[in-house]
């Protein structure tokens, strides 16, 4: 199937790319999410004509994702657990516990955007990163302390 993309995807092209993608990923995703249009004649020229406006949208959203990391950069979370021998952690801080402390703290971040290089298992200072935008990423510092008895 060919497509037109509206939008930059991740792993598949930038606004205007003419990608040829399997049927079921551009019925299903693409086209209903408004990522892309088919490429027929008279889309490619329709397209050729909203070219600018679309390529705004996209610097606007990129601009707003870099400031949004910047902001989270700044940012260090604080959690207290429950610890075998003061520095192990009985079990390991999750991405769905990363997305409520941020959501917490006023961020609007989904858990499938979280990127854990490794579980993190034992006390101390921790780093992971945010995907805000297929081209932004923000560094953000958890601090990992133990529960006093």
């Amino acid at each position: 199937m060919q497509l037109i993309l509206l939008e930059r995807v991740e792993g598949l092209g930038n606004v205007g790319d003419e990608v040829s993608v399997r049927p079921g990923y551009g019925r299903n995703f693409l086209l209903p999410n408004g990522k892309a249009t088919v490429a027929t004649d008279g889309n490619r020229r329709t397209f050729e004509r909203r070219r600018a406006q679309l390529e705004a949208k996209q610097a606007e959203v990129l601009a707003t994702a870099k400031a949004e990391a910047e902001k989270l950069s700044t940012l260090t979370l604080e959690v207290i657990r429950a610890t075998s021998d003061g520095t192990h952690l009985y079990g390991s801080v999750s991405t769905n516990e990363l997305a409520d402390l941020l959501n917490a703290n006023g961020q609007h971040v989904e858990r499938r955007n979280i990127l854990l290089d490794e579980q993190i298992k034992t006390v101390g200072d921790h780093s992971f990163r945010v995907r805000l935008h297929p081209d932004v990423t923000a560094d953000i510092t958890i601090k990992v302390e133990s529960e006093q008895h």
